[in-house]
């Protein structure tokens, strides 16, 4: 019944291969990130996230509270990735932690990419979103995010990865 987590800078690749990983392994998968972005009027991902964080609703620390509670619910029961920006300090019994990362110049073209963006607006907008998620969570619980890092299991630099590698190497790490 594995927990495994997985968290890392935005535009690395964390639902991507949190999704390919709970298929291959036949798990469960769940991202508190996509309730963000499902609430969202916004047209594509960057912008969702960015929007949802300019409303009370995203603002709000009882909602946020929400997501954890869920996150720490679900892993209990076992059987599941989760992919979320704090799941790694919100998951205490995880069978693995993993912090995703990369240069930022290759994240914000993924992101471009997958947004139909600009390269410079890309870049622009991702430095917004990592302030502003580093701003609110701080507010909300005491801690820049991007130290969770230090408290993985795994870290992966997806730089010269395909994220089947990627996959492959957490699926490895685990014993899965």
């Amino acid at each position: 019944m594995p927990v495994i987590v997985i968290s890392g800078q935005p535009g690395a690749g964390s639902t991507t291969i949190g999704t390919m990983l709970a298929k291959k392994l036949k798990i469960s998968f769940f991202s508190p990130g996509n309730y963000f972005k499902s609430h969202s009027s916004a047209g594509n991902e960057t912008d969702k996230m960015l929007d949802f964080w300019s409303t009370e609703e995203g603002k709000s620390e009882q909602l946020h509270r929400k997501l954890d509670d869920m996150q720490r619910f679900l892993a209990e029961k076992g059987n599941i990735v989760i992919v979320g920006k704090l799941s790694i300090h919100m998951i205490k019994k995880a069978d693995l932690k993993v912090w995703l990362k990369a240069p930022l110049d290759l994240r914000a073209r993924r992101t471009a990419k997958r947004d139909s963006m600009s390269m410079e607006e890309t870049k622009r907008k991702m430095k917004n979103r990592e302030q502003e998620e580093r701003k609110r969570w701080k507010e909300i619980y005491g801690f820049d995010y991007f130290q969770q890092e230090k408290k993985a299991d795994l870290v992966i630099d997806v730089s010269k990865k395909t994220p089947e590698q990627i996959v492959n190497k957490i699926i490895h790490a685990g014993k899965f």
